[in-house]
């Protein structure tokens, strides 16, 4: 996944969970963040950031706010470079892929992907996630458990299920559910791996112009 004329820039301040102020060059500019998630241990004033120009026609914000460095690594803050980059790595995910279907009506929630297979359908969740020790959620996530409800009907209906997350950064340790921030979501991770969804965490590579997935991290549950 590749971002096009990324500055870079020095974090201020963060009004509100959409915009944040930035230091671009001597310039104060306000952008949008790419992510609503509290981000606190990484958006600390003085931290440098990456940005792409906006692409939307007559937006306020002329940047999003796409990578922040943390101590000395690179950290991607989009939200939706997970997708993008899963949807870039399905078929070497799973080889037998016949067809990558994104947002994919399954019950009564939509699923982030369904690979089509010959053997049937391969329904899969992606979930963003940062930090050496990856933990998720930051925030309690009540569409993020209804949809491990939905993975487990899947698996009951005789179709593979993946909860996939991706970490975006590089040399993560490991992954588990933050139990603190939000326990359902914990105990419905665990219900699921139970009954047969396939819990999987990857690492990224990351520059200040791209994210792609690299490897597979250990998963505490």
């Amino acid at each position: 996944m590749q971002y096009e004329n990324v500055v870079q820039g020095r974090f201020l301040s963060r009004p509100n969970r959409f915009i944040a102020v930035v230091d671009i060059g001597g310039t104060e500019t306000v952008c949008h963040v790419k992510n609503t998630g509290r981000c606190r241990e990484l958006l600390v004033p003085g931290a440098a950031v990456w940005l792409a120009p906006g692409v939307t026609p007559g937006r306020k914000t002329p940047y999003d706010l796409i990578a922040v460095d943390k101590g000395g690594k690179l950290i991607n803050m989009d939200a939706q470079a997970p997708n993008r980059v899963f949807g870039e790595f399905a078929r070497r995910f799973d080889p037998l892929a016949q067809e990558v279907r994104p947002e994919y009506r399954f019950g009564a929630s939509r699923l982030d992907f369904c690979l089509t297979r010959p053997d049937g359908l391969h329904l899969v969740e992606v979930t963003l996630e940062s930090g050496g020790h990856a933990r998720f959620p930051d925030a309690p996530t009540e569409r993020g458990v209804k949809h491990l409800h939905e993975l487990i009907h899947a698996v009951e209906q005789g179709h593979r299920a993946t909860a996939f997350f991706v970490v975006q950064m590089a040399e993560v340790t490991d992954f588990a559910p933050n139990d603190d921030t939000h326990p359902a979501f914990g105990a419905a991770l665990r219900q699921a791996a139970a009954a047969g969804v396939n819990v999987v965490a990857y690492a990224c590579r990351v520059a200040p112009d791209r994210m792609e997935i690299d490897q597979p991290v250990p998963v505490i549950l």
